[in-house]
């Protein structure tokens, strides 16, 4: 982020700093109208088994065949090239490249019968993470100021965090639909505005040498005295400029609400990974997933309500595997994400946080059982797993199976909506309560859909 210019004044925080305070690529988000996203709390809602939520989306579209659900009896021109291994459930097997996670499934509830009917990524994407069927079979879909609004979105305005952290943060990649393309819709706020978007950590990721954020750390000099005295002064011009005219009350308590998180250690110790020990950094992977992990545990930590790590700048970089689909999760995807993932577990565990932070790993797709003339497979929408941990989610239970090829759901069938609505009723917010749009109009948040109860304890 190149840092923003000065207007005349003091050395210091300047107004441009304070009213983009937050902002982020091309979005603009400011922290003022991302404060105002948290302000109104739902007065209807779920008793909530979890205060935070880790949302992993392998982004793309992950092989459940070679992962999750395995079919070691298949023919050859379906079967995967991997062996299953046992797991610390008793007759639950997974990949044999997922050894560490492989000992730590007694944590974590395995769904394998998710299905809906989007086939290209940009809507199965929408549908995964939002649970609202887009109704585009195919074809390039980006995200819309109209979109249904994010799960994170979505808390921070009905259930904002109590403590001065942003209630959802999104990284390392607000993911593109192919590369150079427009954002994939799902991970913004849609209709319930850009105040509701997430805080994004791009520009090179928390893997980056000296990540910080700019934007949380005041400048030389910049006590918190002067960050007061600098918010009364702000606060004056807006109530002199014809432009913030008729609105200045609200935009100064925003303002100063800003001024407090700037000032907040929660917000600025979060993003302080220098802090963590080089020993943890490199537990969970020096790479851009692994360090992006780390950051969702502190964050969590500070009472982010949702992290959600988007792993793929484009949806075709990474779990997209129409080729060498076996050659690319071995040797690129599987390695950072059991390495990555399973310290996420035990660090949420040893610190006693893994009963309140629901963690959700899922992609918008499954893979087709018969692999293709490249040694890839192809996207299918019609069965795919997805997998829960902490929460009050059950340890060690598998909800629901597929056929014998791995190609639909054979028991408990579940929509990607039900497993929204499952997130939500975790978080205390009732999958049949009504948002209400900028227009006052009610709108059902995960329409048709229902929260799946077997997998809570």
């Amino acid at each position: 982020m190149q840092p923003p210019a000065n207007c005349p004044g003091p050395v210091g925080l300047t107004r441009r700093n304070m009213l983009q305070i937050g902002a982020i690529g091309a979005l603009n988000l400011t922290l003022p109208r991302m404060l105002a996203a948290g302000e109104r709390h739902s007065q209807s809602g779920d008793v909530p088994s979890a205060d935070s939520c880790i949302l992993v989306f392998l982004n793309g579209g992950p092989s459940h065949l070679d992962m999750w659900d395995m079919k070691p009896d298949l023919p050859k021109e379906m079967r995967s090239t991997f062996r299953p291994i046992a797991t610390s459930v008793p007759g639950v097997q997974i990949c044999e490249h997922l050894p560490q996670l492989s000992r730590l499934m007694s944590h974590c509830t395995l769904v394998r019968s998710v299905h809906h009917n989007e086939v290209a990524h940009a809507p199965a994407v929408y549908t995964a993470l939002t649970g609202v069927p887009s109704n585009v079979r195919a074809g390039i879909l980006g995200a819309k100021p109209t979109d249904h609004p994010a799960i994170g979105s979505v808390l921070g305005r009905y259930r904002p965090p109590t403590s001065q952290v942003m209630p959802y943060v999104l990284m390392p990649y607000l993911t593109a639909e192919g590369a150079g393309g427009p954002p994939q819709p799902g991970f913004l706020g849609g209709w319930l505005g850009k105040t509701h978007d997430p805080f994004l950590v791009l520009r090179g990721g928390p893997n980056a040498d000296g990540f910080n954020m700019p934007a949380l750390t005041p400048e030389a000099g910049m006590t918190e005295e002067r960050v007061r005295n600098r918010s009364q002064l702000l606060a004056g011009v807006n109530r002199m400029s014809p432009v913030v005219a008729g609105q200045a009350k609200e935009l100064e308590r925003l303002q100063a609400r800003a001024c407090d998180l700037l000032t907040a250690p929660a917000a600025q110790r979060a993003f302080r990974l220098d802090q963590e020990p080089a020993r943890v950094r490199e537990a969970y992977g020096r790479n851009i997933y692994g360090q992006s992990l780390l950051l969702a545990r502190r964050l969590v930590e500070a009472g982010t309500r949702l992290a959600c790590i988007s792993w793929a700048p484009d949806a075709n970089a990474t779990w997209d595997t129409h080729g060498d689909n076996f050659g690319k999760l071995k040797n690129q995807l599987l390695p950072p994400f059991d390495l990555g993932f399973s310290r996420l577990l035990t660090d949420l565990t040893d610190r006693g946080l893994l009963e309140r932070t629901l963690v959700v790993v899922m992609g918008e797709i499954g893979r087709t059982p018969k692999i293709n003339g490249g040694a890839g497979r192809d996207h299918w929408e019609h069965c795919y797993s997805v997998l829960f941990a902490g929460g009050g989610v059950k340890r060690g239970y598998v909800h629901g199976a597929s056929d014998k090829y791995g190609a639909y759901p054979s028991q408990s069938p579940v929509t990607a909506g039900d497993v929204i609505a499952t997130i939500y009723h975790a978080l205390g917010i009732a999958p049949d309560f009504e948002l209400r749009d900028r227009l006052d109009r009610p709108i059902a948040l995960v329409p048709g859909s229902a929260p799946i109860t077997d997998v809570f304890a």
